[in-house]
C-alpha cells in the first residue's frame, strides 16, 4: 500500500450521472477478458498517461490487455511504459492484438475520425469510451464516459479506480498526475478545478514524486528543440486590433535542426504567452502539402469551434486539426477565421 502522506481530506465523489456511467463500464470491463487501449493520433499526456493507469489497473482485474495506438507511443511519456510494449496497427503484435480482443477501450476521445487506421479494426469488437471532450456528431462506442466537466480524462479513469474505495499504487497515481498535469498545464489552465487540485493531491499521497517529474515532463530541452524554437520565434507574428499571436515552422526547419517530436510541442506556448493575446496558434508544414494547426486561447474565443471549421477539433481553449492545404493558405484562412471570431466576442 502506498505511503499516505499527510492528512487526507478525500476528494469529492463523482456526480450521480457520472458515477453510473463509470459503472457501466466498469460492468463492461468486468465481461471482458482481452482489452486493447486505444487514443487518439498523436497522444498527448493526458491519452498516453490514461491508458497506462487502466491498463495497470485491468490487469489487477485479471484482463489481457494490451495499448495500440494509430500513432507511436510518444517518447515524451515513454516512461510511464518501463517494459510494457505499446504499438500501432502496422505492427504484427499491434494487429494480432487488435484481432484477438473482445474490447477496445477508446480514451480521450469518441470521435472516429482521431483514431486513424485504429477505427478500421473496430467493426467486430466491443467499444467503451472514457472522455472528457463534448460529444460530436460521429462520437463512437455502446457504453460511453463523455463528461466534459472533467479537467481531464485522467480524472474520469481515477474515479474509475476509485469507484468502491480503493487508492491508486504508486504507478497508476505517476501516469495518472501525467494526464492531469499536462491537460491542465501544470494547473494553469481554465479547465483547473478544486477537484482537481484535490484528486492531484490523492495522487501525491501514493507516492508521486513531483521533482521526478518535473524532471520528465518539462527538463527535456535539447539543442535541437532550441534551434527549432529559435526559428519559430523569427516567424512571429501579431495582430493587435484582434489580440492574435502565430508562429509558423517550415518542414525544413524540422530537418535541418534534426528536431524531434519532443522537440516540438509546447511551442504554442511561446506566442500563447505573449501579453495581451487572446488566440495563439502554431502553424507546422508537413509532408505532401499538409498542415498541422494547433490553437490556444486566453479567452473567451472557442477555438475547438475553429478547429472544427478545418476538420479538427478539441476543448475550448485547446484544439487543432491537420489540413490537406499547403501552409501559407491554411494560415491565411485561419488567422482570417480567428479574426471573424474575435469581432464576434
Amino acid at each position: 500500500m502506498a505511503e499516505d502522506r499527510g492528512e487526507r481530506r478525500p476528494v469529492s465523489a463523482p456526480g450521480r450521472e457520472r458515477r453510473a456511467a463509470l459503472e457501466d463500464v466498469r460492468e463492461a470491463l468486468e465481461r471482458s477478458h482481452r482489452v486493447v487501449l486505444t487514443t487518439h493520433v498523436n497522444a498527448d499526456g493526458d491519452g498516453a498517461g490514461s491508458e497506462l493507469a487502466a491498463a495497470l489497473h485491468l490487469e489487477e482485474m485479471g484482463c489481457e490487455v494490451a495499448i495500440v495506438n494509430p500513432t507511436p507511443f510518444p517518447d515524451a511519456f515513454g516512461f510511464l511504459l518501463g517494459d510494457r510494449p505499446a504499438w500501432t496497427p502496422e505492427d504484427r503484435e499491434g494487429r494480432r492484438a487488435l484481432e484477438d480482443a473482445d474490447t477496445v477501450l477508446v480514451l480521450d476521445t469518441s470521435e472516429t475520425s482521431r483514431l486513424g487506421a485504429v477505427a478500421d479494426r473496430l467493426d467486430t469488437l466491443k467499444i467503451l469510451v472514457i472522455d472528457h471532450h463534448p460529444p460530436t456528431p460521429d462520437a463512437i462506442g455502446e457504453t460511453v464516459v463523455l463528461d466534459p466537466s472533467a479537467c481531464a480524462t485522467g480524472e474520469l479513469v481515477y474515479d474509475l479506480l476509485t469507484l468502491d474505495g480503493g487508492r491508486p499504487g504508486v504507478r497508476e497515481a505517476r501516469a495518472l498526475y501525467v494526464a492531469i498535469v499536462t491537460d491542465t498545464g501544470s494547473f494553469r489552465f481554465g479547465n483547473t478545478t478544486p477537484r482537481a487540485h484535490a484528486v492531484a493531491a490523492e495522487l501525491l499521497r501514493a507516492g508521486v514524486d513531483v521533482e521526478d517529474m518535473f524532471r520528465h515532463l518539462f527538463a527535456r530541452y535539447t539543442s535541437h528543440g532550441l534551434d527549432l524554437l529559435e526559428r519559430a520565434l523569427a516567424t512571429l507574428e501579431v495582430d493587435e486590433d484582434h489580440a492574435l499571436a502565430w508562429v509558423s515552422i517550415r518542414a525544413s526547419d524540422v530537418e535541418e535542426t534534426g528536431a524531434s517530436a519532443e522537440d516540438r510541442e509546447g511551442l504554442v506556448e511561446y506566442p500563447r504567452r505573449l501579453q495581451g493575446t487572446e488566440v495563439a496558434v502554431l502553424f507546422r508544414e508537413l509532408a505532401r502539402g499538409r498542415t498541422k494547426i494547433s490553437l490556444r486561447s486566453n479567452g473567451p474565443i472557442d477555438v475547438a469551434a475553429v478547429a472544427r471549421d478545418f476538420g479538427g477539433g478539441g476543448h475550448r481553449q485547446a484544439a487543432g486539426a491537420l489540413v490537406e492545404r499547403p501552409l501559407a493558405e491554411v494560415r491565411e484562412a485561419v488567422v482570417e477565421r480567428l479574426r471573424e471570431a474575435a469581432r464576434e466576442t
